[in-house]
């Protein structure tokens, strides 16, 4: 199992790569696992966003016009597993930079990279059979996203192909910080339950320490993005040591 959730929950941060720069990211990545990241989640920035919000959308149009690319997030990847071996990777994208790669290259690049899985947020689970097929060669973890708004029959089918962890969206809509959690993302991890012993992730709107520690009362992981990305947008020159103090307090708090 690439992917270790012995706190609880073990903290899933995602960075968009090359925002505002491939070197500060990697700063912040391995600043990030030194104050407890248990799996980093790598973002492929992309053109249409569509499931992110407005901090991750221009957090995606500043790493482009830099010129980030799918292959600049496999190489800062096999940077980060020099530098730690316990950390869970994962690369985070669209579908479309990795089918501009070739599926077959990817998972091969991907798994030498020293990645342990990939979510492809636009692929749907019902066709994903070929994705299935190269990731399972080059023993890459599959995991896909379950929302409240899934039926039993799709949430068995994800459990069903899923493997490392299963990331549930704590509500319909985009990514953001938000005040509250619904309490749609307990409900949704307990129906999931009911089809996997896999760990759960939930995901979509953590931000705070309280909120982080709540999520750890029902579910392995906790995802945090948006709060992480606005972090570095806000701290010009200080990323890596203001996202470090973040995950710190995210710790500091045990509901």
């Amino acid at each position: 199992m690439p992917f270790h959730f012995e706190n609880k929950p073990s903290l899933i941060a995602y960075v968009t790569c090359g925002d505002p720069g491939l070197a500060t990211t990697r700063e912040v990545i391995l600043a990030a696992i030194d104050a407890g990241a248990s799996v980093i989640e790598l973002g492929v920035p992309f053109s249409d966003p569509l499931a992110d919000g407005p901090v991750i959308q221009r957090a995606s149009g500043r790493a482009l016009k830099h010129g980030t690319s799918l292959q600049h997030v496999l190489t800062l990847a096999a940077e980060i597993r020099e530098h730690s071996q316990s950390v869970g990777l994962v690369i985070f994208s669209y579908l479309n930079p990795i089918l501009r790669m070739g599926l077959t290259k990817f998972c091969q690049v991907a798994r030498l990279a020293g990645i342990d899985g990939t979510l492809i947020t636009d692929l749907p689970v019902e066709e994903s059979a070929e994705y299935l097929r190269e990731a399972r060669k080059n023993d890459l973890a599959t995991i896909f996203l379950a929302a409240p708004t899934s039926t039993d029959q799709r949430l068995k089918l994800i459990a069903q192909v899923s493997t490392g962890f299963i990331y549930a969206i704590s509500r319909t809509g985009v990514t953001g910080a938000r005040q509250q959690m619904t309490g749609d993302a307990q409900s949704l991890v307990k129906r999931i339950r009911r089809f996997t012993k896999l760990p759960v992730a939930v995901g979509f709107g953590i931000s705070t320490p309280a909120q982080f520690a709540a999520v750890g009362k029902f579910a392995e992981g906790a995802v945090v993005g948006s709060a992480i990305v606005q972090l570095i947008e806000q701290n010009p020159g200080r990323e890596a040591a203001t996202v470090a103090e973040f995950v710190r307090q995210l710790f500091a708090v045990r509901c």
